[in-house]
């Protein structure tokens, strides 16, 4: 695991969007598309703003989820709203990105799990092998939709999985065995209540979801205040 501690939450951004400019480059160069799933929650906002304004072989791009809250089309509290309206049509790209929504309103939500795994096994081969996976910390050790005390966290044979509610709602999620097959591992972490958290990741403190989760091929970009 390489960490790198930049100074504030813009820079943090800024970085991270670099980091996967840059993977995204190479993948396309070596294999002719590039697969990249990017987390919810508000940590990511000013990484896909700044993202959105760079020069990146956008036709060659799949963007894929990592976890959605089983909500309605359109609801706020769905992840797709943002990632949508940052990427959807970038001011250097003369075609829209393709973004894959985790179907999380169909009216069978199993069904629509086993289906956003074949569209994994679509863009990413089988088994799939994401270039580029975004990840979060969250206070209580969570990372994508994998939260403590979860069944979730078991799960070993299916890439895509539903968690029980959590925090109102239940999700939709990758689990730990597509996570872990990724070729690159994007951290972005900001905000001190994720100070604690953060070093038990470092020391890969299995007993939080996220020190599950393979550390070789991880980069950490996170802000001053989890440098301390």
């Amino acid at each position: 695991m390489t960490i790198e501690v930049l100074a504030d939450v813009e820079s943090v951004g800024r970085r991270a969007a670099a980091a996967i400019a840059a993977e995204a480059r190479a993948a396309v160069t070596a294999r002719g598309r590039f697969t990249v799933a990017v987390s919810g929650g508000r940590t990511p906002w000013s990484m896909l703003q700044a993202l959105s304004g760079m020069d990146l072989p956008w036709p060659h791009m799949h963007v894929l989820q990592v976890d959605e809250r089983i909500a309605p089309a359109n609801h706020p509290d769905r992840n797709l709203a943002r990632l949508e309206a940052s990427l959807a049509a970038p001011p250097t790209s003369a075609v829209p990105v393709r973004i894959h929504p985790m179907p999380v309103d169909a009216a069978d939500i199993d069904d629509a799990a086993r289906a956003y795994a074949d569209t994994l096994t679509a863009v990413a081969g089988s088994p799939p092998v994401l270039d580029l996976i975004h990840l979060g910390l969250g206070a209580d050790g969570h990372t994508a939709s994998l939260v403590p005390g979860d069944p979730v966290l078991d799960i070993t044979g299916a890439d895509v999985a539903l968690t029980g509610v959590y925090q109102g709602r239940r999700r939709m999620t990758l689990t730990y065995p597509v996570l872990n097959r990724a070729r690159r591992l994007l951290w972005v972490i900001t905000g001190e209540e994720k100070t604690a958290m953060l070093a038990r990741l470092r020391r890969g403190d299995r007993a939080i979801p996220a020190g599950r989760v393979r550390q070789d091929t991880a980069l950490v970009v996170t802000d001053l205040a989890e440098g301390r």
